[in-house]
């Protein structure tokens, strides 16, 4: 087994890993701190398919932007040692059945669909042609993906400044 194989598995069982512990731990600061190291553990992986443009954008977009935006969120409500509150079995139950209908629907499109157009040589994955490509509405342009990531970015600010803001209960 090559050692690009051995790191792989090593960030996969990471970030596997991490994405649980975000899940399933009680304490909101922690998981925020378990997504963080997700996150970069996906990095990782970017950086070991020698795309190191897009792992700094994980970074940069993700760990840098909305991880810390939940940790703002965290901090100004002053929650971050509160506990989660009490699981719903009904909502458990109906999350599971979701997230399962998922994989199996994410599992028949990976097994039935072939993810190399005929015909089309693969894109350089160079720093000027992602620019190229980010500013080009036609011939497979990112225009659009880039703008759905800032509207991504957009909803987790507002997310963020709805989460801190302090009820009128209180």
């Amino acid at each position: 087994m090559s050692a690009s194989a051995v790191i792989f598995y090593v960030l996969s069982a990471l970030i596997v890993t991490f994405g649980a512990l975000t899940v399933f731990t009680k304490r909101i600061f922690r998981a925020a701190i378990f997504l963080l190291l997700a996150l970069i553990g996906i990095a990782g992986v970017y950086i070991l398919m020698e795309m190191q443009f897009v792992a700094a954008l994980q970074v940069v977009v993700y760990v840098g932007g909305i991880v810390v935006l939940i940790i703002f969120s965290i901090f100004l409500t002053s929650s971050g040692n509160d506990k989660a509150t009490p699981r719903k079995w009904g909502r458990v139950l109906s999350a599971a059945l979701l997230s399962a209908a998922g994989l199996i629907f994410s599992i028949g499109m990976i097994t039935t669909h072939a993810f190399t157009p005929a015909g089309i040589a693969p894109l350089d994955p160079s720093v000027r042609n992602i620019g190229l490509q980010l500013i080009n509405y036609k011939n497979f342009g990112y225009v659009f993906p880039f703008e759905v990531v800032s509207i991504l970015l957009l909803a987790a600010l507002v997310g963020s400044i709805v989460i801190a803001m302090k009820s009128k209960n209180q």
